[in-house]
């Protein structure tokens, strides 16, 4: 028992737990990130209409920068049946009114533990 004349433990402050959106909000470099995320998946439910059957789970928006916007496919048969595509894709993005640009295509490199 601690005695009366002791001040009392001070309690450990933890501050509240944010959502990643909140964090993404407030820094603006963050705030940037996440508005590349946003337009990168936009794009990607732009062209899915145009990917056959169960591709569309193989497929994964990827990063957006100066020179263009990158799909990234899960394997080398998903990238090339992409490639065959890509001009539909450029097509259903200009309908869109997404900006003219490169539209890269690059296999998913899984990193080995």
């Amino acid at each position: 028992m601690r005695p009366n004349y002791l001040p009392a433990p001070a309690k450990p402050t933890v501050p509240e737990p944010q959502t990643i959106a909140t964090t993404l909000t407030r820094h603006q470099g963050l705030a940037r990130l996440g508005q590349l995320l946003r337009e990168s998946n936009r794009r990607l439910e732009i062209v899915a209409v145009a990917l056959p059957g169960a591709m569309r789970r193989f497929v994964k928006a990827g990063p957006i920068d100066e020179e263009g916007w990158t799909l990234l496919a899960a394997n080398a048969a998903v990238a090339a049946k992409l490639r065959q595509l890509q001009p539909r894709l450029l097509e259903l993005l200009a309908e869109a009114g997404v900006p003219p640009a490169k539209l890269r295509i690059k296999v998913l490199q899984l990193q080995q533990p």
